[in-house]
């Protein structure tokens, strides 16, 4: 079945203190970090397509564009949300956001490319090799 705008994915997680923004660096209060936040939406998103994809396909994020707009603290459950919303060639363009209970609390865009899981690690393990000959 081809990937159509319209599929929605979702990923939850609970706010612990390993990622809180103290624990991840990105600050230095015990509140969901804004890289966890990326993570969850991104594992959203990828959990969405990847049962549409061919044996051997997975997809990479390419670009992702968030706002962080509220705090959340340790002991609450974040849903991130996603919806398809264009596929052109192996770009996949997505609509993200998080929430803890009711509130919103990200939001934004997130793109990535449909790839051949071995062609891909075949080109990123070519680099240690290249870098080993000079």
């Amino acid at each position: 079945m081809p990937l159509k705008p319209g599929l929605k994915g979702s990923a939850w997680v609970e706010v612990t203190a390993a990622n809180t923004a103290a624990a991840m660096a990105s600050g230095a209060l015990e509140v969901f970090a804004t890289p966890a936040m990326a993570a969850l939406m991104e594992k959203a998103a990828r959990d969405s397509v990847q049962p549409f994809l061919e044996p051997g396909q997975g997809t990479v994020g390419v670009s992702l564009h968030i706002e962080h707009l509220a705090p959340t603290p340790i002991g609450m459950q974040v849903c991130a949300e996603t919806e398809l919303t264009a596929v052109e060639g192996r770009m996949l363009d997505f609509r993200v956001e998080a929430r803890a209970g009711e509130e919103l609390i990200g939001r934004g865009t997130h793109r990535r490319c449909v790839i051949d899981n071995q062609r891909f690690l075949a080109k990123a393990q070519a680099k240690i090799k290249k870098e080993k000959a000079e």
